[in-house]
């Protein structure tokens, strides 16, 4: 148990990257190409596609009716690889911006318990920039063949044009190539922004102490988290509702920050659980994990809580152009994404509800381990989910995707370590050190 007393007595505490795990990092990438080459061989040469263009066929009026068409654009190993890189960016960017989001939030609620896990979310926002100059490009690439917005494609908003769509054209004052690009472009720099913002004033606090950062960062965050409640729903509905051009709900912009906000607060919830087992954050006591493990348990049902109140009011009212959404993830394509719609509810739900359900297992590394991970990856899933049934319909798969994902993860990786390791892990000039180091629950 920690017996200090005055902050001078806590030291700065500085984390080594060994050789041996930036290594690790760099296998997980090669481990991802290698991966990605074979998915895209097999995807080049047919393998497994006899199955799906019959579920395509057998469901091709219901995606007629959706989109104009069961398969459009490059061929399917081409498509595969771009619509999995905007998957899993649009992951590990809103993961990303989470530990800005958190950190914020702890700020303007004047938080001392979290002080000393604040450098695992100011690394956790390592990605945003990347992710965001990622964003525009692949935005760029889509133009090409329009494979991720079928709302791109030529002549779809022009009336007496043979890919005129009058639902679409309806929703053209919003989705118009420059002002969806400037709203990217917006929302990505008010990240980044206040990010970097949020960081320097750390650092400097670090540096000369003194309340006067501590203050300004306040400031600085209350103003972020009133831009990101706008910015990130907007996001949701540009990067993930609006390729599924028909449909839309009110209730989408909510569903994408609750998967974020919760894979986030996993992602922070094992790193310092790592660090710890690795010898860093002494300081860091069952209490700390506790809380991290309350927010885990909460935010899980709050995600259930939008995903139900979403999923019912669409089925019961049962309008065509509403159920169309689940439709598709639950019967559509020969029931080819139904199994995943029940373990994406069963992963992201019903195991994190039941594990830590009990004041031990919050208390537990371990079990707040296996939990941290299980919900990263069904959360993962859950934005397949979103994403693939309205860009592959049946031409889906999950070599190339893994492949992909374990590319984004290793990268992730190096930049949040290469973050971690710029500054001490403890914010030694904190005001709030001392009751950070003194938490209990």
């Amino acid at each position: 148990m920690a017996t200090l007393t005055h902050q001078e007595s806590i030291t700065a505490e500085y984390l080594q990257v060994p050789p041996s795990t930036r290594k690790r990092f760099i296998t997980i990438i090669i481990a991802g190409v290698v991966l990605l080459v074979i998915g895209l061989i097999l995807a080049a040469f047919g393998v497994g596609e006899a199955a799906h263009e019959g579920a395509a066929a057998a469901h091709g009026a219901t995606s007629a009716g959706h989109e104009g068409t069961a398969h459009h654009g490059s061929p399917i190993w081409l498509k595969r690889l771009l619509v999995s890189l905007w998957h899993n960016n649009v992951f590990f960017t809103g993961v990303s911006v989470i530990g800005t989001v958190f950190m914020a939030i702890q700020y303007v609620a004047y938080a001392g318990w979290s002080v000393l896990i604040k450098r695992v979310n100011e690394a956790l926002s390592a990605w945003v920039l990347p992710g965001g100059i990622l964003l525009v490009l692949l935005f760029g690439l889509n133009l090409i063949n329009n494979d991720i917005f079928h709302w791109t494609l030529p002549g779809i908003m022009t009336k007496g044009s043979a890919t005129y769509d009058p639902i679409i054209a309806g929703k053209s004052g919003f989705l118009t190539i420059p002002f969806y690009l400037i709203r990217t472009i917006s929302y990505i720099t008010i990240w980044v922004v206040f990010t970097n913002k949020l960081r320097t004033l750390s650092l400097q606090e670090d540096l000369n102490g003194g309340t006067e950062y501590f203050h300004k960062s306040i400031t600085a965050s209350a103003l972020f988290l009133v831009l990101f409640a706008v910015t990130s729903s907007m996001a949701a509905w540009d990067w993930v509702m609006s390729i599924d051009t028909h449909w839309f709900s009110t209730m989408f912009g909510w569903y994408v920050f609750a998967s974020w906000w919760v894979s986030g607060i996993a992602a922070t919830t094992l790193c310092v659980i790592l660090l710890k087992q690795a010898g860093y954050l002494n300081f860091i006591r069952p209490d700390h994990l506790h809380d991290l493990g309350k927010f885990m348990f909460g935010f899980s049902i709050f995600w259930t809580y939008i995903w139900f109140s979403q999923f019912m009011l669409i089925w019961y009212a049962n309008l065509p152009e509403e159920a169309v959404y689940f439709n598709q993830r639950l019967g559509g394509f020969n029931g080819q994404y139904t199994w995943l719609f029940f373990f994406n509810l069963l992963i992201n739900f019903a195991f994190p509800f039941l594990v830590l359900m009990t004041r031990d297992a919050k208390r537990q590394m371990i079990m707040l381990k296996i939990v941290c991970i299980a919900i990263l990856v069904g959360h993962w899933f859950d934005f397949y989910l979103m994403i693939m049934p309205a860009t592959m319909q049946a031409n889906n798969g999950f070599v190339i995707e893994f492949g992909v994902a374990l590319v984004f993860l290793g990268s992730f990786l190096l930049l949040m370590t290469k973050r971690l390791a710029q500054a001490s892990l403890v914010p030694v000039h904190h005001p709030f050190l001392d009751e950070s180091v003194h938490h209990t629950t």
